[in-house]
Protein backbone atom coordinates (compact mmCIF):
# COMPACT_ATOMS: atom_id res chain seq x y z
CA UNK A 1 0.00 0.00 0.00
CA UNK A 2 0.95 3.73 -0.52
CA UNK A 3 3.15 4.88 2.21
CA UNK A 4 6.44 6.30 2.55
CA UNK A 5 8.70 6.43 5.57
CA UNK A 6 9.90 8.64 8.68
CA UNK A 7 12.66 10.57 7.36
CA UNK A 8 10.47 11.61 4.58
CA UNK A 9 7.50 12.88 6.36
CA UNK A 10 10.12 14.69 8.15
CA UNK A 11 12.29 16.13 5.30
CA UNK A 12 8.27 17.10 4.00
CA UNK A 13 7.66 18.61 7.59
CA UNK A 14 11.33 20.79 7.66
CA UNK A 15 10.83 22.07 3.91
CA UNK A 16 6.98 22.80 4.64
CA UNK A 17 8.47 25.25 7.25
CA UNK A 18 10.27 27.05 4.92
CA UNK A 19 7.21 27.33 2.14
CA UNK A 20 5.20 28.95 5.18
CA UNK A 21 8.18 31.22 5.19
CA UNK A 22 8.49 31.86 1.95
CA UNK A 23 9.09 35.76 0.51
CA UNK A 24 10.94 37.36 -2.04
CA UNK A 25 12.70 39.40 1.12
CA UNK A 26 12.19 36.77 3.89
CA UNK A 27 15.41 36.10 5.80
CA UNK A 28 17.29 33.32 5.77
CA UNK A 29 16.02 30.51 8.63
CA UNK A 30 18.46 28.75 10.23
CA UNK A 31 18.05 24.46 10.75
CA UNK A 32 17.73 24.94 14.49
CA UNK A 33 14.17 26.97 14.05
CA UNK A 34 12.94 24.70 11.15
CA UNK A 35 13.57 21.77 14.31
CA UNK A 36 12.10 23.36 17.06
CA UNK A 37 9.01 24.75 14.78
CA UNK A 38 9.00 21.18 13.32
CA UNK A 39 9.73 19.42 16.10
CA UNK A 40 12.94 17.76 14.70
CA UNK A 41 16.11 17.16 16.14
CA UNK A 42 18.14 19.94 15.20
CA UNK A 43 20.91 17.84 13.87
CA UNK A 44 18.63 16.02 11.53
CA UNK A 45 16.84 19.02 10.42
CA UNK A 46 20.26 20.56 8.83
CA UNK A 47 21.08 17.29 7.68
CA UNK A 48 17.77 17.21 5.57
CA UNK A 49 17.30 20.80 4.74
CA UNK A 50 21.44 19.97 3.41
CA UNK A 51 20.47 17.21 1.55
CA UNK A 52 17.81 18.46 -0.20
CA UNK A 53 20.10 21.77 -1.01
CA UNK A 54 21.92 19.22 -2.69
CA UNK A 55 18.79 18.21 -4.51
CA UNK A 56 18.38 21.48 -5.66
CA UNK A 57 15.08 22.34 -3.14
CA UNK A 58 16.60 24.52 -1.05
CA UNK A 59 19.87 26.39 -0.75
CA UNK A 60 21.73 27.47 2.14
CA UNK A 61 24.16 29.68 3.69
CA UNK A 62 26.66 29.54 6.51
CA UNK A 63 27.84 32.07 9.29
CA UNK A 64 25.88 34.45 11.60
CA UNK A 65 22.25 34.90 9.93
CA UNK A 66 22.76 32.13 7.46
CA UNK A 67 20.48 29.63 7.39
CA UNK A 68 17.84 28.19 4.01
CA UNK A 69 15.15 29.35 1.91
CA UNK A 70 13.54 27.38 -0.89
CA UNK A 71 15.52 27.52 -4.32
CA UNK A 72 12.51 27.73 -6.42
CA UNK A 73 8.66 29.18 -5.80
CA UNK A 74 6.30 26.46 -3.29
CA UNK A 75 4.11 26.23 -6.38
CA UNK A 76 7.47 24.31 -8.83
CA UNK A 77 8.22 22.02 -6.09
CA UNK A 78 6.34 18.93 -5.68
CA UNK A 79 6.02 16.63 -3.05
CA UNK A 80 7.40 13.75 -5.22
CA UNK A 81 10.34 15.42 -5.30
CA UNK A 82 10.96 15.68 -1.83
CA UNK A 83 9.60 12.15 -0.82
CA UNK A 84 11.81 10.73 -3.83
CA UNK A 85 15.10 11.96 -2.47
CA UNK A 86 14.15 10.21 0.99
CA UNK A 87 12.96 6.93 0.13
CA UNK A 88 14.66 5.01 -2.51
CA UNK A 89 12.33 2.26 -4.19
CA UNK A 90 8.95 4.23 -4.40
CA UNK A 91 8.82 2.95 -7.59
CA UNK A 92 8.64 -0.82 -6.54
CA UNK A 93 4.99 -2.03 -5.62
CA UNK A 94 5.63 -4.61 -2.95
CA UNK A 95 2.57 -6.78 -2.29
CA UNK A 96 1.05 -6.57 1.25
CA UNK A 97 0.87 -10.03 1.60
CA UNK A 98 5.14 -10.74 1.05
CA UNK A 99 6.44 -12.30 -1.52
CA UNK A 100 4.49 -15.92 -1.16
CA UNK A 101 1.56 -14.25 -3.13
CA UNK A 102 2.73 -11.98 -5.99
CA UNK A 103 5.81 -13.16 -6.40
CA UNK A 104 5.48 -16.29 -7.74
CA UNK A 105 2.32 -17.65 -9.86
CA UNK A 106 -1.00 -15.83 -10.04
CA UNK A 107 -0.94 -12.20 -8.41
CA UNK A 108 -3.15 -12.56 -4.69
CA UNK A 109 -7.11 -11.31 -4.84
CA UNK A 110 -5.99 -7.58 -4.14
CA UNK A 111 -3.08 -6.68 -6.42
CA UNK A 112 -4.76 -4.60 -8.81
CA UNK A 113 -6.58 -2.88 -6.20
CA UNK A 114 -3.28 -1.77 -4.34
CA UNK A 115 -1.49 -1.03 -7.63
CA UNK A 116 -4.38 1.14 -7.91
CA UNK A 117 -4.26 3.40 -4.38
CA UNK A 118 -0.29 3.16 -5.02
CA UNK A 119 -1.13 4.95 -8.22
CA UNK A 120 -3.47 7.01 -6.49
CA UNK A 121 -0.83 7.92 -4.09
CA UNK A 122 2.18 8.89 -6.37
CA UNK A 123 -0.54 10.92 -8.55
CA UNK A 124 -1.11 13.21 -5.15
CA UNK A 125 2.93 13.24 -4.86
CA UNK A 126 3.14 14.65 -7.95
CA UNK A 127 0.40 17.29 -8.02
CA UNK A 128 0.39 18.55 -5.05
CA UNK A 129 3.46 21.41 -4.76
CA UNK A 130 4.37 23.52 -1.81
CA UNK A 131 2.43 26.30 -2.43
CA UNK A 132 -0.45 25.03 0.06
CA UNK A 133 1.97 25.43 2.65
CA UNK A 134 2.34 28.71 1.98
CA UNK A 135 -1.00 29.52 0.92
CA UNK A 136 -1.90 28.40 4.41
CA UNK A 137 0.42 30.25 6.20
CA UNK A 138 -0.87 33.46 4.10
CA UNK A 139 -4.54 32.68 4.98
CA UNK A 140 -3.43 32.36 9.19
CA UNK A 141 -0.98 35.01 9.32
CA UNK A 142 1.84 33.35 10.17
CA UNK A 143 4.10 34.53 7.42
Amino acid sequence: MFRYGKLARQAVSAISYLAEKHAPDAPWVSSAEVGRARKIPTTLAAKLLSQMATAGLTVGTTGPGGGYRLARPPKDIRLAEIVSLFERGMDEFPCPFGPGFCGSGDPCPLHHDFLRLEENGRNFLERTTLAVFASKAAQSGRS
